[in-house]
């Protein structure tokens, strides 16, 4: 199975999160995914670019970067932004905590992108912005013999 690399740079604009979500879909369908797996990859992919429009550069329009890897089966993301950062990775990482609860904002991104994903950090450094790395076998280990 041949491995191989995608990066993108686009605007932080709401419109472009289905778009980025699509192109990280269209790049994992040479490794076979399940539609399970591939609807995780997807859901994760979602729930990052939207932090990086929503929080990163709080509403304005700032550089959104995603690239993709595939390695034996795996797939491997780092979805990153130049925004504002996060100044507690920690409590950010917790289940329902938001810094907009007055947009009725669930709290959940981090908690989901972790649930979906084999493997999920985040770093992050106030007014540097923030990357998050993510990885998802997507391949059998039939498929990788």
């Amino acid at each position: 199975m041949k491995n191989n690399y995608l990066k993108l740079e686009f605007l932080s604009l709401p419109e472009n999160q289905a778009f980025a979500r699509d192109a990280v879909a269209a790049f994992c369908l040479p490794l076979n995914p399940t539609l399970d797996r591939l609807s995780d990859v997807k859901t994760a992919v979602s729930e990052a670019v939207t932090n990086c429009t929503v929080h990163a550069y709080r509403g304005g329009a700032g550089i959104v970067t995603v690239e993709c890897s595939t390695e034996d089966g795996v797939l491997h993301i780092l979805i990153g932004d130049k925004g504002a950062g996060i100044p507690d990775v920690n409590a950010a990482l917790q289940p329902f905590f938001t810094t907009l609860p007055s947009e009725e904002r669930s709290g959940m991104g981090f908690t989901i992108m972790q649930t979906f994903m084999d493997e999920f950090s985040v770093t992050s450094g106030v007014g540097e912005g923030t990357l998050v790395r993510m990885s998802k076998r997507l391949a059998s280990e039939v498929e990788n013999a």
